[in-house]
């Protein structure tokens, strides 16, 4: 499996722990408050997309809501294959930061 890059890594954490309401401006408020960065609309549907197509994360459509003027959301959700492909990115960062000294960061 591929490792992923580290805006996917974002974004399906975002996903992960928004459970079931995780949707274009949900996802890009949750990343904006966990980086303390703003994070453009581009930033996050670029990945959203390449998740999607890679089958980490699957996209439905919400009921149509009055507040939408009857449009539905894109929901998305973690898959099991989104769900691995996060703990091998935290496997390999815990290895890659398990040597390095903490005097190193002084």
């Amino acid at each position: 499996m591929k490792l992923l890059s580290r805006s996917e890594e974002i974004v399906l954490l975002a996903i992960w722990r928004l459970q079931g309401n995780a949707y274009g401006v949900s996802i890009r408020e949750q990343v904006s408050q966990a980086t303390g960065r703003e994070w453009t609309f581009g930033a996050v549907y670029v990945p959203l997309d390449k998740l999607n197509h890679k089958g980490f994360v699957n996209k439905t459509l919400s009921e149509p809501t009055s507040q939408r003027g009857g449009r539905s959301k894109c929901l998305y959700v973690l898959t099991k294959t989104g769900k691995q492909a996060l703990r091998e990115i935290r496997r390999v960062q815990e290895t890659l930061w398990e040597d390095i000294p903490k005097v190193a960061f002084d």
